[in-house]
């Protein structure tokens, strides 16, 4: 069971670890053990709070499939256990995330001292500029 928060929990049979051969330098481990981890969690078939899935979904994140499926590889540690636990923290992360509600924008106008500066400079750049042009008599 994958802890969350203190109100909400993912059970173990709702997402799906597999081994796989690590990818990069590594010699003969790499080559022969299956050390690296593919997570697979479906998003919609969870029993995530209907707003926390919509809150997963809405996300641009490139770990979420078309059809709603988060998929995780860890591959930085030598043995299995730790890949897995890496993949499982990730998950947590990314659910915690969601459940952290979208504040809305208020909307701000510039200062007037900031205006001020913002149109001083360009006055001092456009006189610059002009003195780099030639000079006609």
């Amino acid at each position: 069971m994958l802890v969350i928060s203190n109100r909400l929990a993912i059970p173990e049979g709702e997402f799906e670890i597999s081994a796989i051969r690590s990818q990069g330098a590594g010699g003969q481990n790499v080559n022969k053990v299956a050390s690296a981890v593919h997570l697979r969690f479906d998003i919609g078939a969870s029993s995530l709070p209907d707003p926390v899935k919509a809150q997963l979904l809405r996300g641009r994140d490139r770990r979420i499939t078309k059809n709603g499926v988060i998929v995780i590889k860890a591959q930085e540690h030598r043995t299995f256990e730790k890949n897995r636990e890496a993949a499982c923290m990730r998950l947590v992360q990314m659910v915690r995330g969601a459940l952290v509600p979208i504040r809305k924008r208020k909307p701000t106008r510039p200062t007037r001292g900031s205006a001020r500066r913002r149109l001083d400079s360009k006055t001092r750049r456009g006189r610059q500029k002009a003195l780099r042009r030639k000079v006609t008599l």
